[in-house]
């Protein structure tokens, strides 16, 4: 492998040597940049010299929870460097295809989608802004069918204060008129638990998706999966498979993947066992390294390809060290991944989250370092570059 562009850790004065870097960096956020809303120490450090130096970088959250802009303002802001759409991906990201379609997945741009998660209005706002028309919560359904949930007084009234009178009225004796869900998005942590299971449960239920029916098909040993979800339920999509994340407690808290079990649990005992048919996305799924290398590449010829009438061409993306805090996400996606263009993810793990010190991680990276700071200082190693922190 050619030399590449060498100098100091601590100068904003880069001397090229080659002046394309071939490798990239993709940095988990909670437990590896920030504890809670605080930079862990060494991350500014570590994003300003490779925005310094032309090397590019994305962040690759399981957070999400609001509009892409309003995450990466408020980064840019904590962190210190300037941060943009094209170097961010966060759980919920990918879910903009599905506005327009995938190739398992029609559009649902103009389908009613029942969003849950976050804080009050959030998630719709957001699923709006992507593009989605007949966004619903489970509020709104509270508000407009308050006998759907018998606990309603415990409802958070923030989110009740947000709620929107449904795109039509729930009526299950007239189901032809009735409120139809085409698809169910858990975009960020749910909030209410309870309310959200209850109404996400009812749907997987129905016929056709159709709220308070229930399907002739569920239990029917003739059908795949016994008949459940085979009579045209909501698909439904969950964005991020973490059990626990890093916040400024000192034990992990539990995450979007701790709702999704309870939901598998109770839908065992339910079905007898059946199979819970659902789209997980989020850090270790393949097709969430997928999509973000998309984007790096992307990102990465807008920033290394130059500007204005003179053009240089961009050399071929060879590796890109990934650093994240959560053995069971972001090193096993990396080093389960595989490139459909051949680019090498490695991964590092750092102590400041979710890993605790001493343990053995279930799925082994590449190295274990102590921060951010340090992930940077060995990949830099690994490529050839030298430098030195004051």
């Amino acid at each position: 492998m050619a030399p590449f562009m060498r100098h100091r850790l601590n100068s904003s004065t880069a001397v090229a040597v080659e002046p394309m870097p071939r490798f990239a960096f993709a940095f988990d956020i909670d437990g590896v940049l920030l504890r809670s809303s605080a930079p862990i120490p060494g991350a500014v450090t570590a994003l300003e010299y490779l925005h310094n130096n032309s090397i590019p970088f994305i962040l690759l959250t399981n957070g999400g929870g609001k509009h892409e802009s309003t995450r990466v303002a408020e980064l840019s802001k904590k962190l210190g460097v300037p941060l943009t759409e094209e170097n961010f991906v966060q759980s919920h990201t990918p879910f903009k295809q599905l506005v327009e379609g995938s190739d398992t997945v029609e559009s649902l741009k103009d389908k009613t989608i029942l969003i849950t998660g976050g804080d009050g209005e959030k998630c719709r706002k957001v699923a709006e802004m992507y593009g989605f028309t007949n966004v619903v919560t489970p509020t709104d359904i509270l508000m407009a069918y308050p006998s759907i949930w018998p606990f309603s007084l415990a409802v958070d009234f923030t989110a009740v204060q947000g709620h929107r009178p449904l795109p039509t009225n729930v009526d299950h004796t007239n189901p032809s008129k009735s409120l139809k869900i085409d698809a169910v998005f858990v975009f960020n942590d749910p909030r209410d638990w309870a309310l959200d299971l209850q109404i996400i449960l009812d749907l997987l239920l129905s016929k056709d998706g159709v709220l308070g029916t229930v399907s002739e098909k569920n239990g029917d040993p003739s059908l795949p999966n016994n008949g459940w979800q085979q009579d045209g339920q909501p698909k439904l999509f969950f964005s991020n498979p973490d059990l626990f994340w890093a916040t400024n407690h000192h034990m992990p808290r539990l995450g979007q993947g701790g709702f999704q079990a309870s939901l598998r649990g109770i839908w065992a005992e339910m079905t007898g066992g059946a199979e819970l048919l659902r789209t997980v996305i989020g850090k270790p799924y393949p097709e969430t390294y997928k999509y973000a290398e998309r984007v790096l590449n992307k990102h990465r010829v807008q920033m290394l390809g130059g500007n204005g009438e003179v053009k240089k061409k961009v050399s071929r993306l060879e590796r890109v060290f990934m650093v994240g805090d959560n053995p069971e996400s972001d090193i096993r996606g990396a080093n389960e991944f595989e490139s459909p263009h051949g680019t090498e993810w490695t991964s590092v793990l750092v102590k400041t989250g979710v890993y605790s010190e001493g343990s053995k991680p279930k799925y082994a990276p590449k190295v274990i370092v102590k921060d951010a700071l340090e992930a940077v200082k060995w990949a830099l190693r690994e490529e050839g570059w030298s430098g030195v922190v004051d």
